[in-house]
């Protein structure tokens, strides 16, 4: 990681939220610097490794004439092009510090994919899943390291493909919530892999799917709560015919979180939605 700026620190508006919950600490948190105009990479990368969240984001002007604003988002371990709990929680915290939406009931994020549309679904925010720029399912020697590192048999893994919104995901499908619950992985053979893992619960349960997400690559070996993954799982579960347009996924029980991921297929888009609970308001010193 490079130096960051020795220029003379200011204070900056910053908000700390969780996301994909309505009960504090128990879903994903997010660290939002508001005013992020002026900083250089360095040190939002210092920041993002500092605060040692799976995601730290700041807000900046845009630069499309169609956004409201625009982000960059930083793990402890890079930038990524596009997230969704970051999308979710920097739009929350844009609209908290007086952000006015050029288009009523809708704000627009520029991130490194593009445009990312988000909407109010009821008392939560919700955002159109972008398109895979990656489907299908993944070679031989990827599913070999897939199954060496969730400790798995073959034959326990149904599926296993690509769910690529920006962020590399993949996805495996395994028979049951319950097998998902039980996967104690090896981070060490998934080096490299970005390895979302997603099973039914039984019919009539309150969740459709229980989803875990594994990134060792970006210093989070585990995340609680992937809207990205979400998205993309949202996208080729549907489209096989394996998810209703309307559903909820749970993740995080693993690490004893509570995430709640709301699903919904309509006007021909694939909306992930999501509440968002304020931790903390303040300033930092950047």
């Amino acid at each position: 990681m490079s130096e960051p700026s020795s220029r003379v620190a200011e204070l900056r508006r910053f908000v700390q939220v969780d996301v994909f919950t309505q009960q504090a600490l128990k879903g994903n948190p997010l660290a939002v610097v508001v005013d992020g105009a002026g900083l250089d990479e360095a040190t939002m990368a210092a920041f993002a490794w500092w605060t040692n969240l799976s995601e730290t984001t700041f807000l900046l002007p845009p630069t499309d004439p169609a956004a409201d604003y625009r982000v960059r988002i930083f793990t402890p371990g890079g930038e990524l092009p596009f997230a969704g709990h970051p999308t979710l929680g920097s739009a929350h915290a844009w609209l908290g510090s007086g952000g006015d939406p050029k288009r009523p009931g809708e704000v627009v994020q520029e991130c490194a994919i593009g445009l990312v549309r988000i909407r109010r679904d009821g008392a939560r925010l919700a955002f159109a899943a972008p398109p895979l720029r990656r489907e299908g399912p993944v070679d031989p020697e990827l599913r070999a390291q897939a199954v060496k590192s969730l400790r798995i048999a073959d034959a326990d893994l149904l599926d296993l493909v690509w769910v690529d919104n920006g962020p590399q995901w993949m996805a495996a499908r395994l028979g049951s919530a319950d097998a998902v619950l039980k996967l104690q992985p090896d981070f060490v053979s998934m080096a490299g892999l970005k390895l979302g893992v997603v099973g039914a619960y039984p019919p009539g349960s309150p969740q459709q799917f229980e989803v875990r997400a594994f990134v060792p690559g970006l210093g989070v070996p585990e995340d609680p709560v992937t809207g990205s993954l979400n998205a993309g799982l949202a996208l080729w579960l549907q489209g096989a015919g394996l998810a209703p347009d309307r559903y909820v996924a749970s993740q995080g029980t693993a690490m004893g979180r509570a995430g709640r991921v709301h699903v919904a297929r309509e006007d021909g888009h694939c909306w992930i939605g999501g509440d968002v609970a304020p931790l903390i308001h303040g300033q930092v010193r950047l």
